[in-house]
């Protein structure tokens, strides 16, 4: 409408001026509604022309979209295990710090693991003081086998010597006594020292591998009783958190709530345009939103990042071959905005749906000194229409209370 009345103003309006001013005719007389067509052909002819190239160029280079969402990413509040809930720390809606805990499940099946394996820690203290024990046992028989080793070598030897100076002084049956004896007492020293030995090594390598199994155990029932206690990961406020005393958490169907992280979203919008825009829209460009949740106000935004994909066109491999005509739906180009004053981050309310506007300025091209008149003409056009738009919004900002609450019945 706004298009079409300023078109007007250019094309029908001076042809009726000159048809009623220097031709003479008069409305009603000469220029009725049954001849109009007739009498103002060429303005409404260039009225239409000139609305339809506006209209094209304004929404062409200025282009706009009403699917724009201050999108923010939510946390779901879950356990890493199955549980009951023994303990609620927060409440409904409460902000929290990063670390601070949420609530505790029941942890009765971990702390009587963890005392399992701490009882089993004191076991083993006790099994080394006893192998030291044993240890000292063992030194002391193997001592005293080494001394009856060398109390039969000595007489076997005494034995020996005798028998060489003179043979009927020993008899030879004595010497096979007393060489028997001899082997006896290796025999024996070889039984303590295995003995020693063994007692070593269960003081040295079996219990220290018992002990580190059970701390393991010990610090595996230490991590599920930490485990126990749901904290936050980030700073945040609570949403959906109804969680109570005796509630069963599941994480793989049954969530706790949901944290929506402190600034999340806060410094930019998601906006999704035609495909057609494609080709204007870039990183930088000028542009202003407004949202039904802060009515009357515009808020100037800039463009910070243009996906340069299109969502229509993903597809997921799968048994079957991918056919292009199953993508209907056509892709639109997601634009990313961000205010251009600080103090305007906090007035949309987050997952709010608004209306965009986004600006193309050839202020660049314009300052080329070896751009062509025409070409410094359209540009200047372009740039200036996007006035055209800018009150186009702000139009729809006065009448959207207007429209929600008096029109749509609310």
């Amino acid at each position: 409408m706004f298009e079409l009345m300023f078109c007007s103003s250019v094309t029908i309006l001076p042809d009726y001026l000159f048809r009623r001013y220097v031709q003479g005719k008069r409305f009603g007389r000469e220029i009725t509604l049954f001849s109009v067509w007739y009498e103002l052909r060429w303005g409404l002819t260039l009225c239409v022309l000139l609305t339809v190239s506006l209209i094209t160029l304004v929404f062409y280079f200025h282009p706009s979209s009403t699917n724009v969402t201050s999108m923010f990413r939510t946390v779901t509040i879950l356990p890493e295990r199955i549980g009951r809930v023994s303990e609620v720390y927060v409440d409904l809606s409460d902000r929290v710090e990063e670390g601070q805990p949420l609530f505790k499940l029941d942890d009765t099946a971990q702390q009587a693991a963890a005392a399992t394996a701490r009882s089993r820690l004191a076991e083993l203290d006790a099994n080394a003081q006893l192998a030291q024990a044993q240890i000292a046992a063992a030194q002391a028989q193997l001592d005293a086998a080494n001394s009856d080793l060398n109390l039969a070598n000595i007489e076997y030897q005494r034995n020996v010597e005798l028998n060489q100076r003179n043979p009927n002084v020993v008899a030879q049956r004595e010497l096979d006594r007393l060489q028997a004896r001899v082997e006896s007492a290796k025999g024996q020293v070889d039984a303590a020292g295995a003995q020693l030995d063994t007692a070593q090594k269960t003081l040295s390598v079996q219990i220290p591998a018992q002990k580190a199994s059970a701390q393991a155990q010990l610090d595996e029932a230490q991590v599920q009783i930490d485990k126990s206690t749901v904290t936050a990961g980030t700073a945040g406020r609570l949403e959906q958190f109804t969680l109570r005393p005796g509630d069963l958490v599941n994480p793989m169907i049954r969530t706790a709530g949901l944290l929506v992280p402190e600034g999340a979203g806060r410094n930019q919008f998601v906006a999704g345009f035609d495909q057609i825009s494609a080709e204007v829209l870039e990183v930088g460009m000028i542009g202003e939103i407004t949202c039904p949740s802060r009515p009357m106000d515009v808020i100037p935004v800039y463009v910070t990042e243009v996906q340069d994909v299109f969502a229509s066109g993903q597809f997921r491999p799968s048994d079957n071959l991918a056919d292009v005509t199953s993508m209907n739906a056509p892709g639109t180009v997601i634009v990313f905005m961000a205010p251009i004053f600080q103090g305007d981050l906090g007035k949309i309310t987050l997952g709010s749906r608004c209306v965009a506007n986004a600006y193309t300025s050839n202020e660049k091209k314009l300052e080329d000194p070896d751009i062509s008149t025409a070409a410094y003409l359209f540009y200047h056009v372009v740039d200036t229409v996007g006035i055209i738009h800018a009150a186009i919004l702000r139009a729809q900002t006065l009448l959207l209370p207007v429209r929600t609450l008096v029109l749509g019945g609310h």
